[in-house]
C-alpha cells in the first residue's frame, strides 16, 4: 500500500494542517476522557519538533453547520493540549479564509470543523479553502476516515502534499499485515446479531481466510443453514440461502466455516437465566441459543492456536452474562496465547478484551465500532489505532 508518511517529509518552516480525531466526551466544559487527544499528540509533537507551523482541527459532537455554539467549541480540547504541552495554545474561531499567522514550531487549534459550511457534504470550495492554508495536509483521524468530508477527503485532493499521520500509518500497516498480506493460515472471527449488518465483510473475508468463524446471532443463521433447529434464537431466515452460499464458496476452495456442535441455551434473555448445555442437534423449539458449548469453543481455540493471522470482530455469545460468556472467554484466551498476529476491533470486542484482561496480549487493537467500515474501504486514507502487546510501540 503506497502512501506518503508524515515522518518521511521535511516539515521545517512548512504550514502543516492536521485533521485529527479529538471528538472526546465533554461534561461541564471539561474533557472526561482524553484518550483520543493523547493518541493524536504523537503526530502533533512530531510536526512541532520538525519546526513546522502546525494547525490542527477536529470535529466535536454534532453541531449544526454554519451555526457556532459555545457547547460545540474545541476549547476543552485546547485546555488539555495546553496542559500536555505546558504552554498556552491559541484557538482560532474563524479560520477557513485564513488571516492568521503561525510561527515555526507553534501549534494553533482551528475551531470545530463540522461548523463550517460545506464540511459534511465535502464541497470542493470548502476543501480548497482548507488546502490554501497549508503546504502539507496530514490525515490522522481514523474515527472519521470512512466519511468523505471536506476535512478528511476533499482537502487531500487540493493540498500541495497529502500525507498520513503516525496513527494513520500504524493503522494502514496493521490492516495491510492482517488483511492484504496475512501470515497463513488466516482466521477471521465475526460475531454480531445479524448477518445483514456484516454481509459485505463476510463475503470479502470468505475469499481471504482459511477459517471464517461466525458467532452470536450470525452463527444461528449459519446453524439453520446446515439444517439445525435454532428454536426462538435470533436468526435471519431470509439470509439462510446467503449463509449456505458462503459455506459452499468456502468449501469449494478448501476453506471452512466451523459450525457449532454444541450450544448453551436459555428460555429468555435475562442475567439470571440458567445456562443449559445441549448438542447442536437437540435445540428445542422454545430454546434460545446464547453461546457456543465447550466442544465448539475448544475447536475454535485449536484453530486460533495454529493460525498465522487472527482478525477478531465480535463475541460468540452473550458474554455480558457470565453463564453465557465461556465461549467468548475461551476464544479470548486463545487469542492471548497464540503466536499469530492478532488484530481486534469493534466496541463489543474491546469490551470482551477488557473483561478477560487480555488488552496487552493483542497485537493490534483498532478503535471501537468503526473498524470494519474502514477495513473494507478501498480508497482514501485509513487509520488510527493503538498498538498493544507484541507491537513495538505504545502511544
Amino acid at each position: 500500500m503506497a502512501f506518503i508518511r508524515v515522518t518521511d517529509l521535511d516539515l521545517a518552516g512548512k504550514r502543516v494542517f492536521i485533521r485529527a480525531d479529538m471528538n472526546v466526551p465533554v461534561k461541564d466544559g471539561k474533557v472526561t476522557s482524553d484518550a483520543r487527544i493523547t493518541a493524536s499528540m504523537r503526530t502533533i509533537e512530531h510536526c512541532l519538533k520538525a519546526g513546522a507551523k502546525v494547525m490542527v482541527t477536529s470535529h466535536l459532537g454534532r453541531p449544526t453547520e454554519g451555526e457556532f455554539k459555545e457547547e460545540d467549541s474545541l476549547k476543552p480540547v485546547v485546555d488539555v493540549i495546553a496542559q500536555k504541552l505546558g504552554k498556552n495554545i491559541r484557538l482560532i474561531r474563524e479560520w477557513t479564509d485564513g488571516g492568521f499567522d503561525v510561527a515555526d514550531g507553534e501549534l494553533v487549534v482551528l475551531e470545530n470543523c463540522r461548523v463550517n459550511k460545506g464540511e459534511k457534504k465535502n464541497v470542493d470550495d470548502t476543501a480548497k479553502k482548507y488546502a490554501a492554508l497549508c503546504d502539507v495536509f496530514v490525515m490522522d483521524a481514523f474515527g472519521t476516515a470512512h466519511r468523505a468530508e471536506a476535512s478528511t477527503h476533499g482537502v487531500a485532493k487540493f493540498a500541495p502534499t497529502a500525507a498520513a499521520g503516525i496513527l494513520l500509518t500504524e493503522e494502514l500497516d496493521a490492516l495491510e499485515k492482517a488483511l492484504a498480506n496475512p501470515a497463513r493460515p488466516m482466521v477471521a472471527i465475526v460475531g454480531g446479531s445479524k448477518v445483514s449488518t456484516k454481509l459485505t465483510v463476510l463475503e470479502a473475508l470468505s475469499e481471504k481466510c482459511e477459517q471464517l468463524v461466525v458467532g452470536g446471532g450470525i452463527a444461528n443463521t449459519f446453524l439453520k443453514a446446515t439444517g439445525h433447529n435454532v428454536g426462538k434464537s435470533l436468526c435471519e431466515d431470509d439470509l439462510v440461502p446467503t449463509a449456505q452460499a458462503l459455506i459452499e464458496k468456502m468449501t469449494a476452495r478448501g476453506a471452512t466455516i466451523p459450525i457449532a456442535v454444541d450450544v448453551v441455551c436459555g428460555k429468555k434473555f435475562d442475567a439470571n437465566e440458567p445456562a443449559v448445555l445441549k448438542d447442536a442437534g437437540d435445540v428445542a423449539d422454545d430454546d434460545m441459543i446464547f453461546d457456543i458449548g465447550p466442544k465448539s469453543a475448544q475447536e475454535l481455540a485449536d484453530i486460533i492456536m495454529k493460525a498465522g493471522t487472527v482478525v477478531w470482530n465480535g463475541p460468540v455469545g452473550v458474554f455480558e452474562f457470565d453463564q453465557f460468556g465461556e465461549g467468548t472467554k475461551t476464544i479470548a484466551m486463545a487469542i492471548a496465547n497464540t503466536n499469530a498476529f492478532t488484530l481486534a476491533g469493534g466496541g463489543d470486542t474491546i469490551a470482551a478484551i477488557q473483561k478477560y484482561d487480555i488488552y496487552d496480549k493483542v497485537s493490534y487493537i483498532s478503535p471501537p465500532w468503526r473498524f470494519w467500515r474502514n477495513a473494507r474501504c478501498k480508497a482514501g486514507f485509513r487509520g488510527q489505532g493503538q498498538k498493544r502487546g507484541r507491537s513495538p510501540h505504545h502511544p
